[in-house]
């Protein structure tokens, strides 16, 4: 279903993949700081999602300022809580590369200020966090990530040149959030390995977001 999200005086495009049974839980999905939100691993994401139960909610943001792209990303975490179609218990914020960024710092700012008391967000999903730039491994993106306490999944690969496995691994150990990573075995920022179809890198991270969902949001209706 596609939609257009009012943002200031713009609007973002936006697609509901919507499963058979009226969803409990709902992701938003962005992308990163190149394509829209009809990248590949974005919309095989947004099918799996929908088709376990899980509403994905995928959007469009062009802007390459991880401060624009916040705002737009609370422009539509805003959308879809006061979306009366589907009326939701939770969602779970996920990106991609700097959609990524941006999703971990809507969580940061929502839980500063008073607007999510709620618990509306139960979580968040980085694919490829970008922790560095290539080869600036002494700048490191962690603010947000030592900040969040909700619970964070990081799916990256191995051989990402924007997140060595070792800083990354320092930096989760230092959050305060439940957290989890799994790796993608010798996967480049991209998802890309050698000797593996794009279809069949796809399958193990789908399989294993929507693993990741399905326990957190078991561990908070118990």
């Amino acid at each position: 279903v596609k939609v257009k999200i009012p943002f200031g005086n713009k609007y973002l495009d936006a697609i509901f993949s919507v499963p058979e049974k009226k969803p409990t839980y709902g992701v938003i999905l962005t992308h990163g700081a190149g394509g829209d939100m009809n990248f590949p691993h974005l919309v095989s994401l947004a099918a799996y999602l929908a088709s376990h139960g899980v509403l994905c909610l995928r959007f469009t943001c062009k802007g390459l300022n991880v401060a624009y792209r916040t705002k737009a990303f609370k422009a539509v975490v805003e959308y879809l809580k006061l979306c009366d179609y589907y009326k939701l218990s939770g969602v779970f914020l996920a990106g991609r590369s700097m959609g990524s960024r941006a999703a971990a710092s809507v969580i940061c700012q929502l839980s500063q200020g008073d607007d999510d008391d709620d618990g509306f967000i139960q979580g968040l999903v980085c694919l490829s966090y970008p922790l560095h730039r290539p080869k600036l491994q002494s700048k490191l993106r962690d603010e947000d990530l030592l900040l969040i306490t909700c619970p964070v999944l990081f799916v990256s690969g191995s051989a990402d040149e924007m997140c060595e496995k070792q800083l990354l691994e320092g930096v989760v150990s230092k959050m305060k959030a439940p957290k989890k990573i799994h790796w993608i075995d010798k996967a480049n920022h991209g998802m890309a390995v050698k000797g593996r179809t794009a279809d069949d890198v796809m399958e193990e991270v789908n399989a294993q977001v929507f693993s990741w969902l399905r326990e957190n949001v078991q561990l908070q209706h118990k």
